[in-house]
């Protein structure tokens, strides 16, 4: 019996030290995956491929690779890396959408706080209310104006159940004590199109996603979400909505990065020390801040912060979707 527990112990000394030294050695040659639930091409996507361009260099040289899996409102393509193997290989990258998931979806198959390991968020993404091009009204005010007038007539497209512009159109709406038609599309790139077509009259998506077209004329801003005006050439000129008068409206998109439950502490290490360099990466910056984006420059890159942070933004939207009574199943 005591020859058949040194062996047993002898066994698992080696695969500990045989993990230990695969955590160390990681990532090797092999290839990273960071899973964005949503559309390719989006807001979202475009921060993925930026990050993960950043990221290469601090993981020496690693390739990292985006995968698609849209749906649910991310909540798809969270459970799959919630049921990823836990080797640091397979990570998420997600907005808002972790902190709405909770109270939109009631039969959720991952819990958001226990079964992931949080790494940091990336960035902070204000918001913009734009409207198709032949929409009649000229500024905030005009808009307001126009809203009151045709109410439910009006209509305000959005990516999905759960989509950082369906939770913006929400507050919105909330904020202009009127309700109107929402159009529900699978992603903000057909969204968008729709609005620029005319199909859709409004809608209020992040500036990863919209800068381009108000500087190319093909929508109308009407306004920005943060407290205080942005800085990006294409943006500088649009009031924010506090400013209009809708006082105290303040919705931004913030990004953080995940890794399933269990991986490794020496991979978590490299994972969030790989994070910290991208975030101060210059290139990664200046992109960041050509499409309005904020790179998070405070304690929210580290992990615990990172938790700290969704479980009060779950509290707080869990307030505002209860309100609205939008739920899936």
């Amino acid at each position: 019996m005591a020859q058949t527990f040194r062996i047993a112990a002898i066994a698992l000394a080696a695969a500990a030290t045989s993990f230990g030294v695969a955590a160390q050695d990681f990532p090797g040659s092999k290839n990273i995956t960071v899973v964005v639930p949503f559309t390719a091409g989006g807001p979202t996507d475009r921060v993925a491929r930026d990050l993960a361009e950043a990221l290469r260099k601090p993981l020496g040289g690693a390739t990292v690779v985006i995968e698609n899996v849209a749906g649910a409102g991310s909540s798809i393509g969270a459970a799959k890396v919630a049921r990823a193997n836990p080797d640091g290989y397979t990570l998420l990258l997600n907005h808002i959408g972790m902190s709405t998931m909770p109270s939109l979806y009631r039969k959720l198959p991952f819990d958001v706080l226990n079964d992931f390991e949080f790494l940091g968020i990336v960035n902070d993404v204000p918001m913009t209310v734009i409207g198709r091009p032949t929409l009649e009204a000229k500024n905030f005010a005009e808009l307001r104006e126009y809203i009151n007038k045709n109410k439910e007539k009006v209509n305000i497209g959005h990516s999905g159940l759960g989509s950082a512009g369906h939770l913006c159109g929400l507050m919105f709406q909330s904020a202009m004590a009127t309700q109107m038609t929402t159009v529900p599309y699978k992603g903000a790139a057909p969204a968008i199109t729709d609005l620029m077509g005319g199909t859709i009259d409004l809608m209020c998506d992040q500036t990863t996603n919209t800068s381009s077209q108000i500087e190319g004329k093909k929508v109308k801003a009407y306004g920005v979400t943060t407290l205080q005006p942005l800085k990006a050439p294409a943006l500088k000129d649009i009031p924010t909505l506090d400013s209009s008068g809708l006082k105290g409206f303040n919705v931004t998109v913030w990004h953080g990065l995940y890794a399933p439950k269990g991986t490794p502490a020496a991979v978590l290490t490299k994972l969030n020390n790989a994070l910290k360099q991208a975030v101060k990466d210059p290139e990664f910056v200046r992109k960041q801040e050509g499409l309005g984006a904020v790179v998070v420059a405070d304690s929210r890159v580290e992990p615990a912060e990172h938790k700290k942070f969704v479980a009060k933004e779950i509290e707080t939207w869990g307030k505002v979707i209860k309100a609205a009574g939008q739920f899936a199943d």
